[in-house]
């Protein structure tokens, strides 16, 4: 494909055929993430492949129950890891740190540049993905399935397979909306009003016409996108949860030393 397809084409896919992806694919698709930068050339990162289909219907309580971690034939977990770098500096006699904030953030970065090459590369040959929130949201639980040592975190997953639908490519904010140059522009209310119009009618629409979707904005009694992504689908509560599920974990993972 011409990579303007590729990038322009993206769409979410939550259904699956029931084709095998070869290892040779998977491995060309592995090859890419491989190959994207990282902070130093460390690659503070490991990438979890799973195929198990037991283990796949224990990730996906963790993954929120969404289908596609059962449907998809692969899931793929990017995980910050300073477990390889520390265990290296130990072998070779080197002060061993990176456990801190900054070191977790340097990973998550390294983990996720690698998860958009792998998801560029898995589109342009006819695969499809979705990428899931619930990976750092439940980092908790999905690290306790992928046995993940000290100093690693899951941080970005997603599912992986061959189409078994068509969705149109979801709109996206207008570029002046989104696009600083030299120095970041506050927006004016009028500004907001602006940028978001097609999305204020296109989000809405897209909940009206799911009847499941529908049905939960009559009843939460709301007006417009912006409260259903506050009121229903994004809460200040369930943030704060999941916040504290993060932190937890990353002070558990030994990634929050202060001295």
């Amino acid at each position: 494909m011409e990579f303007n397809d590729v990038i322009h084409g993206h769409r979410s896919i939550r259904e699956y055929e029931d084709w095998e992806v070869s290892q040779e694919l998977l491995d060309q698709i592995l090859d890419a993430g491989i190959r994207a930068s990282s902070s130093g050339n460390m690659q503070t990162y490991s990438i979890i492949v799973t195929k198990d289909k037991e283990l796949k219907k224990k990730l996906y309580s963790a993954h929120m129950e969404q289908s596609m971690v059962i449907d998809a034939p692969i899931l793929l977990t990017f995980c910050a890891d300073f477990n390889r770098m520390r265990k290296w500096l130990s072998v070779n006699e080197a002060p061993v740190h990176f456990d801190n904030f900054m070191s977790f953030m340097i990973g998550a970065i390294d983990a996720t540049l690698a998860a958009q090459n792998c998801a560029l590369a898995a589109e342009n040959a006819g695969l499809g993905i979705c990428y899931m929130g619930s990976t750092l949201a439940n980092c908790d639980q999905i690290g306790e399935l992928l046995n993940l040592p000290s100093n690693v975190v899951p941080v970005v997953g997603y599912s992986l397979g061959y189409p078994a639908e068509n969705p149109a490519p979801r709109d996206r904010l207008p570029k002046h909306g989104l696009v600083h140059y030299e120095q970041y522009n506050d927006y004016a209310d009028e500004d907001i009003l602006e940028i978001y119009k097609e999305r204020n009618i296109n989000g809405w629409n897209r909940y009206m016409d799911n009847p499941r979707l529908k049905e939960m904005t009559e009843q939460l009694g709301l007006k417009n996108l912006a409260q259903i992504y506050t009121i229903a689908k994004y809460t200040k509560e369930s943030h704060l949860e999941f916040s504290q599920t993060v932190l937890k974990y990353l002070e558990r993972q030994n990634f929050m030393n202060n001295k």
